[in-house]
Formats: C-alpha cells, sequence, structure tokens
C-alpha cells in the first residue's frame, strides 16, 4: 500500500503515533504542526488522505478545511478530523465545514487505521488494492510479484516501489526529482542520475522483444506510466 498520508497536528507524542503506525502499514506519510503549512504541503503534493487536528495553533483544523473544501483541487480530499471535542454540537460543525470523518482523543489507534483505510477503499481503490493491473502487466504488492501476461518480471526492491509508484497515476508525468523524494524518499547519496538508470533497468525487464514500452519519456520533464498502454 503506498497512499499518501498528510498529518496535520501540534502534539509530538501524537503525530509521531500516527506516523509510525500508518508507516508500519505500508503508507508514505508526512508531518507538519500548523495549518498555515498546509496549503505549501498540498501544493507540493496532494497526499490520498488528510489527518487534520481541530485545536492548531493560529489557523484551526476548521478553518483549513473550509478553505480547501473552497477549492476545486481539493474539495474532494478525504479528511479525518482529530479532537478533543467529543460533544454532538461539535461533531455536527466538523461535517458541516466538510470533514469526512471526526474521530475524538484519546482515540484507538486500530479504529482510526480501519476508518482511514476503509476512506481510502472508497476514494482512492488503487492506492490500497493488493493488485495493480494496467494492460496485461499486473503488479500483486501482497507477493511482492510483477507479471506480463504469462510471463513473470523479476525486478530489484527500488525498481518495484518505481513502477508501484508510476502504476498508481497512468499518465500522470514526475519529474526526477518527485521521483526521488516518493521513491527513494531523498536519499542523500542518490541524485538525478540514478533515476534514468533505474527508469532503464525497469524498461528491459518489462519489455522483451517487441513488447511495447509503458514507460513514457517526457523530455525536459521526466516520466510516465503511458495511459494508453494496454488499450
Amino acid at each position: 500500500m503506498t497512499a499518501s498520508v498528510l498529518i496535520v497536528e501540534d502534539e509530538p507524542a501524537i503525530h509521531q503515533l500516527l506516523k509510525y503506525n500508518f508507516e508500519a502499514e505500508g503508507f508514505r506519510t508526512r508531518v507538519i504542526e500548523s495549518g498555515e503549512e498546509v496549503h505549501a504541503a498540498i501544493a507540493d503534493e496532494t497526499p490520498d488522505l488528510l489527518i487534520l487536528d481541530w485545536m492548531l495553533p493560529g489557523l484551526s483544523g476548521i478553518e483549513v478545511c473550509r478553505l480547501l473544501r473552497a477549492r476545486t483541487e481539493t474539495q474532494k480530499l478525504p479528511i479525518i478530523m482529530l479532537t478533543a471535542r467529543g460533544e454532538e454540537s461539535e461533531r455536527v460543525r466538523g461535517f458541516a465545514t466538510g470533514a469526512d470523518d471526526y474521530v475524538v482523543k484519546p482515540f484507538s489507534v486500530p479504529e482510526l487505521m480501519a476508518r482511514a483505510k476503509s476512506m481510502l477503499r472508497r476514494s482512492k481503490p488503487e492506492a490500497v488494492a493488493d493488485e495493480l493491473i494496467r494492460g496485461e502487466i499486473k503488479l500483486d504488492r501482497a507477493k511482492r510479484r510483477v507479471s506480463r501476461g504469462v510471463r513473470d518480471v523479476n525486478l530489484s526492491p527500488t525498481e518495484f516501489r518505481l513502477l508501484e509508484y508510476l502504476m498508481q497515476s497512468p499518465g500522470r508525468v514526475y519529474s526526477r526529482a518527485q521521483l526521488l523524494d516518493r521513491v527513494w524518499h531523498n536519499d542523500a547519496e542518490v541524485d538525478e542520475r540514478t533515476v534514468d538508470v533505474h527508469v532503464g533497468r525497469l524498461r528491459k525487464n518489462l519489455s522483451r522483444g517487441k513488447e511495447d514500452d509503458p514507460i513514457r519519456t517526457v523530455r525536459g520533464a521526466g516520466y510516465a506510466f503511458d495511459e494508453r498502454f494496454g488499450k
């Protein structure tokens, strides 16, 4: 599972707990501590799920939620609100502002994780599905296997993550810097040339003989999984 989660929480103990548990389940996570940072974080990468604390310093979670719902690009972003306020009137206010779910502190981590997964299965099933299938290429997350038609494709762990990330959003072009951040997590020892090397190896493993290449190079921009592949 490679769904991305943005955690907006100013209490270190809570955001560390959330980060640990989401990453243990295979999610990619980012943590910020104030409402003022949300728009910049989302501009860099729109998450698949937002965990949003109500009582943030400065711009409150309620205000952040209202602003996000007013923007076309974030109108449908799944939002789970965290709060110490358990009164019915406060829950109604949270839902009225645009939150999709509401969890009262102190909360059960397993329950929060179950709610998050349930929400993602509805909003972005490809991010949590066990299998990604594009044309004749199948990527099985649970078994860590890739096949093309009847042929098994042997990939290194890095090539697997790279293919998985590209296959989630066919047609979307990712720059080398974005792939470094999201596949290599900005490893200081890795530079952008490494992306080209791994894309080259991935192509060689995926395509044999006259098989079509599913990876598209966009000159000056980066790489994409070709949305026309398999049609």
